[in-house]
């Protein structure tokens, strides 16, 4: 970590040279799947769970049947390193009354209490449906044929005021992604012995196992994302990469892994954007990305100058989903990994009679 980018350590070789040996080890040790967060957590009040969405989604849930984010549930209470970390941060049991809840689990009130109902679900991406659910899924009254497009148009506005991550808020979604897949609290690294966040990366995340695209071909087929998307996937990932590494080192207290990881993420994201940047030049928003980016120095005691700097990325990426669709971005194609690059296996859809 070179002194000019980070500046988050003391002096000397033999302390760079640690520090990297100590980034290597843990990214080699601690497995895809314990991962902690603190994101902000979904109101159990207001979850309906994944019934509720089952009922009209059969063959995207049957697709999440089948991915890490539902196994979870069974799975990570029994993870050896999942355990010895709860254990280092006080936590008694994984499923109940811990950090861990918020980015690997469902909890939903029953009867007054909270009750862990699944893994990462349906309300872990687009948020708890209560106040939304039955009004995404009414036709504003009417049948999916005899609904207007104004109407559906007001419908869906209506259920994105009330909460609603749709796909096509692909920042929202982003954020949403990127707020479990980089870990938000110091001390589950430095204390807990916690990775600092998954090699997250949307494009590969978002097409992998967890695809079910499925709904407009009435479950006969589960296709991938579009070039154009793609292109949007990546563009849209890479800058809330940038923007969350930023106010994690923003909110980091002291000189420990912690700090270091989330500087790596965002000197990574700098480089990658100054990549996109000369293959859509069209796209003036990425090289003022990056002028936020290196407006702040990536250090201790610097948090109002780094949450400005996210703050002003997090503008530009409104302003990216807005204005822009990717058809116009085809330098991107180079950049964005393939097919091979995608996490877990894509399940292939089938008719639902």
């Amino acid at each position: 970590m070179a002194r000019k980018t980070y500046r988050l350590r003391s002096s000397g070789v033999k302390r760079y040279h640690f520090q990297s040996l100590v980034l290597l080890l843990l990214a080699l040790v601690v497995p895809y799947g314990t991962a902690l967060s603190g994101k902000e957590a979904t109101d159990p009040s207001k979850v309906v769970g994944p019934n509720e969405c089952a009922e009209c989604h059969k063959q995207e849930v049957a697709a999440w049947k089948s991915s890490h984010h539902f196994k979870t549930f069974r799975e990570m209470p029994r993870n050896k390193r999942a355990k010895k970390i709860a254990k280092k941060m006080g936590v008694r049991r994984v499923k109940s009354g811990s950090t861990c809840l918020n980015c690997h689990f469902t909890v939903q009130l029953k009867s007054k209490k909270k009750k862990t109902i699944s893994g990462i679900s349906c309300e872990s991406c687009h948020s708890a449906g209560k106040d939304w659910f039955k009004i995404h899924s009414e036709y504003s009254g009417k049948t999916a044929k005899t609904e207007t497009k104004e109407e559906a148009r007001a419908r869906w506005k209506s259920a994105e005021a009330k909460g609603m991550i749709r796909p096509a808020s692909l920042y929202r979604l982003a954020k949403n992604c990127y707020s479990c897949h980089v870990v938000p609290i110091e001390d589950l690294v430095n204390k807990g012995g916690h990775r600092a966040g998954s090699a997250f990366e949307l494009v590969s995340w978002s097409q992998g196992e967890v695809l079910h695209n499925t709904w407009h071909s009435k479950g006969k087929q589960n296709v991938p994302a579009n070039a154009a998307r793609k292109r949007m996937l990546y563009l849209v990932g890479l800058g809330v990469e940038l923007e969350t590494g930023l106010r994690a080192v923003a909110r980091a207290t002291s000189r420990k892994l912690y700090a270091f990881e989330m500087a790596t993420r965002v000197d990574r994201a700098r480089k990658k954007l100054v990549a996109a940047a000369k293959a859509a030049p069209n796209v003036p928003e990425i090289a003022k990305m990056i002028e936020f980016a290196h407006s702040a120095g990536l250090k201790l005691n610097n948090g109002s100058a780094l949450t400005a700097a996210a703050d002003g990325v997090s503008k530009l990426l409104v302003k990216i989903s807005a204005s822009y669709d990717g058809s116009k971005m085809a330098g991107l194609d180079r950049l964005i990994p393939g097919p091979k690059k995608f996490k877990g296996t894509v399940r292939n859809a089938k008719a639902v009679k």
